[in-house]
């Protein structure tokens, strides 16, 4: 065995057997039903729906426990309340099957089996609304399809969805690890809201986070388990939502804040009728194993659209995270298209400023020398119209159509990989279009993107082939901005796994091998975990395309397994197994690319800590090479 140890880590065998049962729940409801029930394939996870007052909810049970109580449904539109005065008309389930590739998410391959139920609910007479679940063995999933009104001279063939009442009932007890949102035209360049604030950990319920909710996915721990609450499908079709305490232990969907977008566009969602809506998710488990493993944002979506040309992915380097803004120059980008490189790299990332820094012709001249060089490269845009003041350029090129697919036919004539659109204006329909239209419009170009500064991605690896990632979190600039972020480096490492990445790939940008965040590596913030940890979180942070805080020097200053290691790490996975954690405190997770395992955990205060770690259902082999320390452990088969 190839062993590297420092201190802490432990490492056991052992042996586990898993026996499942499967069975399935079917019922069709004749007449008019008090309320429906739908079974999990294997008849642990169940949610009934009733409408008894008029007012439709639903509950859910794991193993005969509540883990959401009776919950509110429904919605409001500009033509009628569809939240009260309902009738459950008629109920009916049937099995529902898919089978997927998506190799830009945390599994590459995903059978899904599910129990559908239909529950159609009537109005006046008339059938108004169907609220539309799916159930899996690990997950809960609901949404609405919204039908026309009779009204004089015809029906109403569009709508605007106003709000939502779809609520979250937690039982008493229940503990928070939640992303307060952010109020609108603040922060930097008036650019918030951007999904960059830190989680408040373990706290109690009935708190609305610094007043306007909370960003998306929700984590909650309840006395029987763990609930995690997110969405996905969410297109230009819709708004991206939130979540708000309504009162103590009831949390409801939000629309966006009335600020956004510097105060343009309506909150509410327009729709031609009939309208379906995005998903609302719950999973659930007793552990946290359903949690960090779900798929449901992409089990629920369908591609778009077919991929332009065959995309490729993999690792990059990125001269601002830690030379800032001066670094992007030409030179400088050429020595990092040197690093990236020797490193086997696929990319660089080139930031803001480019385009007067560098220039259109010598990027020309810098992506000639990239692709002799075997190394592709990003380009960094502001998606800013007018919705803050981020001064950073190029700007303008991306809000609208005409200049952008002008700025996109050039990016493929030159031969850009992809690029990185940054400070978006909040969660307005027009700013979901926005995405949508970039997603689009690059795919036309056979180009990738990333956003950053920007809202969650919702099921997005699937729908869009050609997407790559979304920050969406407190990300690796805050750790050059402000020590506090390295002092607690640790402490979000070890929560990422547990929420924000659950749920979608996650540009973070870390993995810096520098002790310093400057380019002299002897100044700036200093980082506080080791060299292990910062290899850990390139196999616990998912992202197909990975743009790490690697710097030129670390050539000659890192240790030369660490430099090896990050040269062979890979950035697609085929599978996720979490194996042990605790929000905050610590996590273990392997993955699998090919035959080929990678388990690595971190733990958040610094002290060693001694866990058993069962890798026998893990075929790593019976010489797997390990890197730990007090910090930190990377256990890797050849």
């Amino acid at each position: 065995m190839k062993t590297h140890f420092l201190n802490g880590w432990r490492r056991w065998m052992g042996a586990t057997c898993m026996v499942c049962q499967l069975s399935l729940v079917s019922a069709l409801a004749q007449g008019q039903p008090q309320q429906g029930v739908i079974g999990s394939p294997d008849g642990r996870l169940t949610v009934t729906v009733t409408a008894e007052d008029g007012r439709p909810k639903y509950e859910v049970k794991l193993d005969g426990r509540v883990f959401i109580k009776p919950s509110p449904l429904g919605l409001k539109t500009n033509f009628d309340d569809l939240t009260q005065g309902l009738t459950l008309k008629t109920f009916e389930t049937s099995q529902y099957d898919d089978e997927y590739q998506v190799k830009t998410s945390k599994q590459s391959h995903v059978k899904v089996t599910a129990t559908e139920g239909t529950c159609r609910f009537e109005k006046d007479g008339r059938e108004a609304l169907r609220v539309i679940f799916r159930v899996t063995n690990r997950d809960v999933a609901y949404r609405y399809q919204i039908y026309p009104k009779k009204v004089r001279g015809g029906e109403t063939m569009v709508a605007v969805v106003e709000s939502e009442a779809s609520g979250f009932a937690l039982p008493e007890g229940t503990t928070t690890f939640l992303c307060p949102q952010s109020m609108p035209m603040t922060g930097f360049a008036r650019t918030a809201p951007s999904y960059e604030t830190p989680y408040t950990l373990d706290d109690e319920m009935g708190k609305n986070g610094w007043g306007a909710g909370y960003t998306f996915p929700c984590l909650f721990k309840t006395p029987h388990g763990w609930v995690l609450i997110s969405e996905t499908g969410t297109d230009g079709s819709y708004v991206g939502c939130r979540l708000i305490n309504s009162r103590n232990y009831l949390y409801a969907i939000g629309f966006p804040q009335e600020g956004e977008m510097n105060g343009w566009g309506s909150t509410g969602a327009a729709v031609a009728l009939p309208a379906l809506t995005p998903w609302r998710t719950i999973t659930l488990g007793t552990t946290l194993a359903p949690i960090v493993e779900t798929t449901i944002a992409n089990d629920l979506v369908s591609p778009k659209y077919e991929p332009k040309r065959d995309y490729t992915y993999g690792k990059g380097s990125w001269s601002w995270i830690i030379g800032m803004d001066p670094s992007c120059n030409f030179d400088e980008q050429k020595r990092y298209i040197d690093f990236s490189a020797a490193m086997g790299f696929r990319s660089v990332l080139v930031d803001a400023f480019w385009d007067t820094a560098i220039g259109y012709e010598k990027m020309e001249e810098l992506a000639r020398y990239g692709k002799e060089k075997g190394v592709g490269l990003f380009l960094w845009y502001n998606s800013n119209g007018s919705w803050n003041d981020a001064p950073q350029t190029p700007k303008g090129k991306m809000d609208k159509a005409g200049p952008r697919r002008q700025e996109m036919a050039w990016m493929q004539k030159n031969g850009i990989l992809g690029i990185k659109v940054d400070f978006f204006g909040g969660d307005k329909q027009p700013m979901m279009q926005l995405y949508e239209d970039i997603l689009t419009d690059a795919n036309d170009y056979g180009l990738q993107v990333i956003f950053h500064g920007c809202t969650l991605p919702r099921g997005w690896e699937r729908m869009y082939p050609n997407y790559v990632a979304s920050e969406a979190v407190l990300a690796s600039e805050n750790l050059h901005f402000g020590q506090g972020a390295c002092d607690a480096e640790a402490v979000n490492a070890c929560t990422h796994p547990f929420i924000r990445n659950t749920v979608g790939s996650m540009d973070f940008g870390g993995s810096a091998l520098n002790k310093h965040y400057n380019i002299d590596n002897q100044h700036g913030t200093t980082r506080k975990t080791s060299d292990v940890f910062a290899l850990a979180t390139a196999v616990l942070f998912q992202s197909s395309v990975q743009h790490f805080a690697l710097a030129p020097n670390n050539l000659d200053d890192a240790p030369s397994w660490a430099v090896q290691f990050m040269k062979d790490v890979p950035t697609l996975w085929d599978e996720t197994r979490f194996i042990d954690g605790y929000p905050g405190k610590y996590v273990i997770m392997a993955r699998r690319s090919g035959d080929k395992w990678y388990v690595a955990g971190v733990t958040s205060d610094g002290t060693p800590l001694k866990e058993k770690i069962n890798l026998s259902d893990l075929p790593i082999g019976a010489n797997p090479t390990i890197y730990t320390d007090s910090d930190a452990i990377v256990i890797f088969n050849h």
